[in-house]
């Protein structure tokens, strides 16, 4: 079902696919000569970015584009850029309905077909390239593979919802609507739609194509979009460290500048050029990094991106951005995240705006925690992502009576959230236990152990635990701690020093030049029409 590009009957629309206005025939023209001629970033940025948006709000509102068979002569029936139209269209109209069943296969044939497509166009690794043979801008790629993850991550959640809502009335199956049953025969005869092991697959091939030594430019965007993608996608399955892992391609300090329009940028700076790409890598990685109870990492990721945000929120740059509507939303949960880092991780590690932040929205949770209350699992639960499970349910189970409502191993969110809590639960222990040791140079090991409950030998595991929980691999690869204090056992005396706070003035003016760099790079942003 990947070879040539299907009619859809989603692409019918009220004018009819025959016929549509000139100026839809002339965007296509125009996208389809910027993209596999000419070439030129800036024509490109405005068809993709502008004339599109526009044609959409006066033409197509909440209707679909004309099928890539209808405008194929407009682009002489290159096949590749039907496929593109074909994805940004669907997206469009995914967007403005709401999908079903049928939609979200057909979706899954549409990226195939895509990938597939640029698989095959790419050049072998070592084989000589004469000249491009396609350009799409970074905004047009990462907004590709940003839809082709999330359109997987609603299938997934969509798999489970209808598997669950047939096997509630299982017993009753007279109760069940027309559309479960239809939606349930369908996931079953398409079993292999929205595979994780063939969306990885894409994902991993995109990167390897695209850090070739002769990949051209939009090869290299697809690659190091594909690895924030990427990065996302392990996070939502709970695999942390692949989510890290999978980053290591942009932050490689020996990869080769990339030609962006007329400058030459980093694959990091090519990431932080297209903001939701930057803040999907921030906090999906942020939330790897807590899960790996790398706690100042997840603080310097998030804190970060927070500060930048709250620059844009006041100079009002981020509200010009497509999707913009979502990053107050982001931006809330991120702060969520910092909470909780915050709390559990004694060694300062947010910029004081974002740490006031921080307390002013969620200093009542803070305190019930430390009231001995539960508070971190409602901070985690609203901040963390949707986490899905891949594997596929045996659909014949949910229409025999008697069957669980939930199939077996699919609620991975509730799963995720049990191990955060299950780490939690430490460190209400190791935080009454600091505190007291921040009292003292020096005190009893029973009498330490009195105070927090505890008989000796119950505690002197506690004081090692302490140290274990707050060792954690920071990013130059070295082991660091997470703690302010220092102590050692010693005679059944447990010596305490405060960790050594060294002045370090170099980072406040490190971050004022980078805090103005930001600015000024806001203020060429903005056009001033004269």
């Amino acid at each position: 079902t990947t070879g040539g590009i299907k009619q859809n009957k989603q692409h019918k629309t009220t004018m009819g696919d025959e016929v549509f206005p000139d100026s839809v025939k002339d965007f296509v023209f125009d996208l389809h000569d910027a993209s596999r001629r000419s070439f030129i970033a800036s024509e490109e940025q405005a068809l993709y970015s502008g004339t599109f948006r526009e044609t959409t709000a006066k033409y197509f509102p909440n209707v679909a584009w004309p099928s890539p068979a209808a405008i194929s002569s407009e682009c002489g029936g290159d096949e590749l850029f039907l496929a593109l139209y074909n994805e940004l269209t669907l997206r469009h109209l995914q967007s403005v309905k709401r999908p079903n069943v049928n939609d979200r296969i057909e979706g899954w044939h549409a990226y195939r077909e895509l990938f597939d497509l640029l698989l095959k166009e790419a050049p072998e690794d070592g084989a000589e390239v004469k000249s491009a043979n396609l350009y799409l801008i970074p905004e047009w790629c990462f907004d590709i593979l940003h839809e082709f993850l999330y359109q997987f991550q609603g299938f997934c959640q969509f798999r489970t919802t209808t598997y669950c809502a047939a096997a509630k009335t299982a017993d009753e199956p007279e109760k069940r609507s027309a559309n479960v049953s239809d939606a349930l025969e369908l996931l079953g005869q398409n079993r292999d739609a929205w595979a994780v092991e063939t969306v990885l697959f894409y994902l991993h091939r995109l990167v390897a194509v695209g850090t070739q030594k002769n990949a051209s430019a939009t090869y290299r965007y697809l690659a190091y979009f594909s690895s924030v993608t990427l990065s996302r996608l392990e996070c939502l399955l709970g695999d942390y460290k692949a989510s890290i892992d999978a980053l290591d391609v942009i932050y490689d300090s020996k990869a080769e500048l990339i030609a962006v329009g007329e400058d030459m940028k980093t694959p990091e700076e090519l990431v932080h050029g297209v903001f939701p790409a930057r803040l999907s890598l921030a906090y999906h990685s942020g939330v790897s990094y807590l899960m790996l109870r790398r706690y100042k990492d997840s603080g310097a990721m998030l804190g970060s991106i927070c500060l930048f945000m709250q620059r844009g929120f006041k100079t009002g740059q981020l509200r010009k951005i497509p999707g913009s509507e979502q990053f107050n939303k982001l931006f809330d949960r991120m702060i969520a995240l910092l909470a909780i880092i915050s709390h559990i991780c004694p060694a300062p590690i947010l910029d004081d705006s974002i740490a006031s932040i921080v307390h002013d929205k969620h200093a009542n949770n803070l305190s019930k925690i430390e009231a001995g209350e539960e508070g971190y699992e409602d901070l985690f639960v609203f901040a963390c992502p949707k986490f899905v499970n891949p594997a596929v349910p045996d659909y014949s189970q949910a229409l025999k009576p008697g069957c669980e409502s939930t199939p077996y191993g699919q609620d991975a969110y509730k799963l995720q959230v049990k191990q955060f809590m299950n780490e939690m639960e430490t460190h209400a222990t190791l935080r009454k236990m600091r505190s007291y040791m921040t009292l003292y140079t020096s005190i009893g090991v029973e009498k330490l152990a009195s105070f927090n409950d505890m008989k000796v030998e119950q505690f002197e595991s506690w004081l090692t635990c302490l140290k274990h929980k707050m060792n954690q691999l920071e990013n130059n690869n070295k082991v660091g701690t997470a703690m302010d204090i220092h102590y050692y056992v010693a005679d059944n005396i447990v010596h305490v020093d405060e960790a050594e706070k060294v002045r370090r003035f170099e980072n406040f003016f490190m971050k004022q030049i980078q805090n103005n760099d930001d600015v000024l790079r806001q203020l060429e942003a903005i056009k001033i029409e004269l």
